[in-house]
């Protein structure tokens, strides 16, 4: 039987986790982990969404980070990226149906696997399409998650070869020509470090890139126009007062002040019109906050720990952790 969960040498993955497949909205067939503290009494569980193009590989360092402050952490890959099932001919499009297909998702994992299977109180914390999934979902979750801690959310497009509103139209377009599956892009190769746009840490991007280079059905290509519709049309509506009025959740929106992929300004703004959230800026930090260099991670963590009730581990804190 194949590996469920793949490593490299500088990055394997945490002791003490199961792991396996369910199946997600419309039959989809979705990869998951459950990571377990060595606490004696575990203080809740961490659902960890991610962003576009992550799978849970990448998130082995953070996912020890928030087992040794006492918390357990379930994660999954999105559909269509990681090991979840591919939804085009070409593996390597990142194409979903419906947004909102995410957000069903969200929903059968909370249901069927967090619920049954790890340890209350619940907490969520996603980073970037996943934090956009999150803010789409929330309305729906005061009633399962406790409190959210949102990283550089997918609100806007910075940093692109064609300005946003040309991107907006042509993707609409395409999705109502026929054409919903292209990517207005091509495939480009692995970027040297010198030339990201996403970290400032040169170990931990080489060890991101050494992780598809082992593994490279864990990786995806460009989105297609569905998907950046799809994308597009969240971020309009979740970014409407009427929907944050509905958001109760107890929010931190952990906020790189150097993102060069989302605006820091988009940021900030969703944080004014959001009564539920406290804007975190990350003050030089790029938009994988994650991925940083500890002088920013310790920062979110420490944010983390702080936020989410009896995370605190009473073994030294985030210290311990780190």
């Amino acid at each position: 039987m194949d590996a469920i969960l793949h490593f490299t040498p500088d990055n394997p993955p945490p002791d003490n986790h199961s792991c396996g497949y369910f199946t997600g909205h419309r039959g989809i067939r979705l990869r998951y982990a459950i990571f377990r503290s060595s606490h004696s009494v575990a203080k809740g569980t961490v659902v960890l969404l991610h962003g576009r193009n992550e799978s849970i590989e990448k998130y082995f360092e953070t996912i020890r980070d928030l087992n040794a402050l006492g918390l357990w952490v379930a994660t999954y890959d999105h559909r269509g990226q990681g090991l979840s099932d591919r939804l085009l001919p070409d593996p390597r499009r990142g194409h979903v149906r419906r947004f909102t297909d995410y957000e069903k998702d969200l929903q059968i994992f909370l249901t069927e696997i967090v619920l049954p299977d790890t340890r209350l109180p619940f907490f969520l914390i996603a980073h970037s399409t996943g934090a956009l999934v999150a803010l789409s979902a929330a309305p729906m979750l005061a009633s399962r998650i406790e409190r959210m801690a949102l990283s550089a959310p997918f609100l806007g497009l910075s940093g692109q070869v064609l300005p946003t509103g040309l991107i907006r139209v042509l993707t609409r377009a395409a999705c109502y020509t026929g054409l919903s599956g292209l990517a207005l892009t091509r495939e480009k190769q692995s970027l040297p470090f010198e030339k990201n746009i996403v970290t400032s840490d040169p170990v931990r991007y080489r060890r991101n890139q050494e992780i598809v280079e082992a593994h490279p059905e864990l990786g995806l290509g460009p989105p297609s126009c569905r998907w950046l519709d799809g994308a597009f049309s969240t971020i309009d509506r979740v970014t409407r007062r009427e929907h944050l009025t509905r958001i109760t959740i107890p929010t931190i929106l952990l906020a790189p002040t150097m993102d060069r992929l989302v605006p820091y300004d988009d940021q900030e703004r969703l944080a004014r019109n959001f009564r539920a959230c406290q804007l975190v800026p990350i003050a030089g930090a790029q938009h994988e906050i994650f991925q940083e260099r500890d002088l920013f991670r310790k920062q979110a963590l420490g944010a983390i720990a702080a936020f989410m009730p009896g995370s605190d581990a009473e073994e030294g804190g985030l210290g311990a952790a780190l």
